[in-house]
């Protein structure tokens, strides 16, 4: 299949060669830039808390276990240098339920990106944990779609986020295929991504079984 890339680098690379060494054509289109945001952070913690990759840079600092929600987030604390670290294999409520298990009563810290779809510090307080979330990086979207996403060329588009698949149906919309790109297949990795496209009219959409990249590349 000719598909689709818009999730931010370096991950967007790592999917294209895993999506092409399936036999698949792959476009890269990051549609956010990641910038890394200064870590200021006072008091102790037992545990670190991460839903994205991109907060391993900061992860490594503070030498305390980290409790990630899927097994990219996981690895990227590895490859940063953290050598105590456990996935939740799942989405937010799963992240939630392992910190609640293995560190009840505790104080958490939460590792996060200026725009996140869930609240994991809010979930935790009603279970009698405390966690002081700070932002470490944030993801702006780019102003115009590349001129290499010509959905003529393409088959179908992975979701990776709610925010990418909002940004591609905007900048699709000012660059006048917003038709086209709604016409190819959506992969989407959770059901609030494929939310976004559902609304805004695609009729061919999938959502993997759980909130994996694994998963998500069985639907294709």
């Amino acid at each position: 299949m000719r598909l689709l890339v818009t999730r931010p680098e370096p991950d967007a690379s790592r999917t294209a060669q895993a999506l092409r060494a399936r036999g698949h054509k792959v476009t890269v289109a990051p549609l956010m830039r990641v910038e890394r945001l200064p870590v200021r952070v006072a008091g102790s913690f037992d545990a670190i808390l991460m839903t994205s990759a991109n907060a391993a840079h900061a992860a490594t600092r503070f030498g305390r276990p980290v409790l990630t929600v899927g097994a990219r987030s996981a690895q990227a604390a590895r490859e940063a240098g953290c050598q105590d670290v456990t996935s939740a294999d799942g989405a937010l409520g799963n992240l939630v339920a392992l910190a609640a298990t293995r560190f009840p009563g505790g104080r958490l810290l939460y590792l996060a990106g200026e725009d996140r779809a869930g609240d994991a510090a809010s979930e935790l307080a009603t279970q009698g944990i405390a966690v002081e979330t700070v932002v470490v990086y944030r993801a702006d979207a780019i102003d115009a779609l590349p001129s290499d996403v010509v959905p003529a060329n393409l088959d179908g588009v992975l979701h990776y986020s709610r925010r990418s698949a909002v940004t591609l149906i905007r900048l699709a919309e000012a660059a006048s295929v917003r038709g086209g790109i709604l016409s190819l297949a959506h992969y989407c990795l959770s059901d609030d991504v494929a939310a976004v496209l559902r609304d805004a009219g695609a009729q061919k959409i999938f959502t993997a079984a759980s909130p994996t990249e694994s998963a998500l590349f069985m639907l294709i």
